[in-house]
């Protein structure tokens, strides 16, 4: 019997569904940072369907691009930069357990399991530091720049794959 050493097509799609749902809401604030979420996408979604961490990792690296972009140059609000951070750290966290999935187990092997319980462990993480991130922004919004949330955004995006 061989075994097919990528990552299970739930995995990939998973991955792809969060950096599309990064995009599509940095979308709503910047066409820029639409722009480089699209790159983002697309290669979040080659990058886990062929097993490499390189290209996922660069598509996670354009969506953070196109929230910096949105937050620094089109001045978006929370929402869009909260959901577009916390999608490119879901994104490559399923994509990077997905290649690892691949590697170990194959393609051939039901891991929906697996796959179902990480991503929900790892949106509730997401969930709860965007939580924290948004009660600082509302505490600290008397004057604050949106530069502020940016750094917030990055500081919540790296705590989250800190805890991965």
């Amino acid at each position: 019997m061989t075994v097919t050493r990528t990552p299970p097509r739930l995995g990939v799609a998973l991955a792809a569904l969060s950096a599309a749902v990064g995009a599509a809401a940095l979308g709503l604030a910047s066409p820029s940072a639409a722009g480089l979420a699209a790159v983002g996408v697309a290669l979040v979604a080659v990058g886990t369907l062929v097993g490499s961490r390189r290209v996922l990792g660069a598509g996670a690296v354009s969506l953070v691009a196109g929230v910096l972009v949105a937050g620094g140059l089109a001045g978006a609000g929370p929402g869009p930069l909260l959901t577009g951070g916390i999608a490119a750290a879901l994104s490559w966290d399923l994509g990077e357990h997905a290649i690892g999935l691949g590697e170990q187990l194959g393609r051939e092997t039901d891991v929906t399991r697996n796959l179902a319980t990480h991503a929900a462990a790892s949106l509730a993480v997401g969930a709860v530091a965007g939580a924290v991130t948004f009660g600082v922004y509302v505490a600290a919004a008397g004057g604050q720049p949106v530069v502020a949330l940016v750094f917030l955004l990055v500081g919540a995006v790296a705590l989250v794959s800190a805890l991965r």
